[in-house]
């Protein structure tokens, strides 16, 4: 007597196999790790560089960046790595967000990359004041103009690369992920919800940056961005610890 086998259990099953639930690994699982690590490293590489950078972007930084020539060296290199990781997150998201809005998850990237770019130029201009710097010392400190205003141009250059452009195109790249995971659930509501409030913020602080409303590094600024900077180390270690939304997953469109 034959068996027929039940279409309902079929049609269940199908969606289960796409996404690797009869393999040892959901394919999902890559990425959400992948973009976990990443957020992790853009993020404190790029706090650290902070303090490390601190002589050459400070007020003395004619003086103060060949005196510490080690220090300036270190930062240098974390900006950098945070510059090549700050892309990589929208590229290993984009797998699985192009299921649910391919335009919005490709613009991701795109602005990402943007911002990466931005960041090291960034870092470019900071290696080119470090030299002038040691040109000025070496010159024992004239009281000529000419060292200040050139290292006052590239110092303005730095804050427009890192503090503007970067934050704008920052902010447009996470956007566009958070609009996605806010319309496909992959992550909790409140956690996409978190994340578009904190990027429109960190645009806020790029505007009042382009009017002198804020300066630089002041303490407004550090307001505007610590949501997001939060947000997205809690983002990290939930797709760390959590993944995707499987629910989400197996309702794609």
């Amino acid at each position: 007597m034959a068996v027929t086998e039940d279409p309902s259990a079929v049609i269940h099953e199908e969606p289960d196999r796409a996404l690797g639930a009869g393999a040892s690994v959901d394919p999902t699982r890559k990425n959400a790790v992948a973009a976990g690590v990443l957020l992790i490293v853009a993020t404190v590489a790029s706090l650290l560089s902070g303090p490390f950078l601190a002589p050459v972007i400070g007020s003395d930084y004619l003086n103060a960046a060949t005196a510490h020539h080690g220090q300036v060296a270190t930062g240098v290199v974390l900006g950098f790595i945070a510059a090549l990781a700050s892309p990589g997150i929208a590229i290993a998201l984009y797998p699985v967000l192009r299921r649910f809005g391919e335009g919005l998850a490709l613009g991701s990237v795109g602005f990402r990359i943007i911002e990466g770019v931005f960041s090291a130029l960034g870092i470019v201009v900071l290696l080119s004041l470090s030299t002038l710097s040691a040109e000025f010392v070496d010159a024992g400190a004239p009281a000529d103009q000419h060292f200040k205003t050139l290292g006052a141009t590239m110092l303005a250059q730095y804050h427009g690369l890192v503090d503007v452009g970067l934050l704008l195109a920052f902010s447009l790249g996470s956007l566009l992920y958070y609009l996605v995971f806010y319309r496909s659930k992959l992550i909790p509501t409140w956690l996409s919800a978190w994340g578009i409030a904190g990027t429109v913020l960190l645009m806020v602080a790029a505007g009042l940056l382009i009017f002198d409303v804020i300066a630089p590094l002041s303490a407004a600024q550090v307001a505007l961005a610590a949501p997001i900077a939060l947000q997205e180390m809690v983002l990290a270690v939930w797709l760390l610890a959590k993944g995707f939304n499987r629910s989400a997953l197996l309702h794609r469109p």
